[in-house]
């Protein structure tokens, strides 16, 4: 009943169906990786909540070289650790970094360099600050000044950002779409670390004015639904090359046989009312 399989036209729908049914089983698979990274985002930011921060050079090496260079990027492992470091606040290259929102208002967050005791710096995410009132998104904010002298911060480690275009300066600050640490570092007299802390607490005491960069976790959930999404799909590719076969099958023996076309024309007309 089957031999029609052999046939070059059903090898070829076997062949589609194959190479379908496995690209599908690879995405699914891609997606599941994808799964396994974001759950060890979230598994590292939530143990960097309770951990006790340790040393900065734990997370981020010094650099090496002079004004401009950057230090090597976090192991993945302990990005969203926290650390500690203390050193005081470059104020005249505070960087800000436009178009962030918090709770449907578009502002800045605020990064001021600490320079630390080896004469590198390592860039500190102060906070959020919105626009001034009456004023629009992009117009610069009033940045509550840092402290002065010798200040200790308490923050998360973050890889720096890519895509931020280019870096500009205006009426003191640094402005940047994204946290950009290389281009950023192009901009300022030392060597900087490669990532930068979120702050999370400071002594002295950080200004009020700030509001607290939330930490969001990834959704990895919607992954985990994908993976099953696309080996369904293979699976389901497979079941109906099968469906189909048998069909065929079922045909060519004559098990589904069509039945008798009806002739309208014979039928007798309708009564129509007066």
């Amino acid at each position: 009943m089957y031999r029609f399989l052999l046939t070059p036209r059903w090898l070829g729908y076997l062949a589609l169906t194959l190479v379908a049914a496995t690209v599908m089983v690879f995405l699914g698979n891609w997606q599941l990786d994808r799964y396994r990274g974001r759950t060890a985002i979230n598994d590292r930011i939530d143990a960097g909540a309770t951990m006790t921060p340790a040393p900065l050079r734990d997370a981020l090496p010094a650099p090496t070289g002079g004004a401009g260079a950057v230090g090597p990027a976090p192991a993945e492992e302990l990005t969203w650790s926290r650390v500690t470091a203390t050193g005081r606040y470059d104020s005249a290259n505070t960087v800000l970094i436009r178009g962030r929102t918090v709770d449907r208002t578009v502002g800045f967050e605020v990064l001021t360099p600490l320079v630390l005791g080896d004469g590198s710096a390592v860039l500190v995410d102060r906070g959020w600050i919105p626009p001034a009132p009456g004023a629009g998104a992009t117009v610069q904010p009033q940045v509550p000044a840092a402290p002065d002298g010798e200040v200790t911060v308490t923050g998360r480690v973050v890889a720096s950002e890519s895509g931020g275009g280019g870096v500009s300066r205006r009426d003191g600050k640094l402005e940047a779409r994204r946290i950009d640490i290389p281009r950023l570092a192009e901009q300022l007299p030392y060597a900087v670390t490669g990532g930068y802390v979120l702050l999370d607490g400071q002594t002295p005491a950080a200004d009020p004015a700030f509001r607290a960069v939330q930490i969001g976790h990834t959704n990895n959930w919607q992954n985990f639904g994908y993976v099953w999404q696309w080996w369904i799909f293979a699976v389901m590719s497979l079941f109906g090359y099968g469906w189909v076969a048998r069909r065929e099958a079922r045909r060519l023996a004559g098990l589904d046989k069509p039945g008798e076309p009806v002739d309208r024309a014979a039928e007798p007309a309708a009564p129509t009312s007066a």
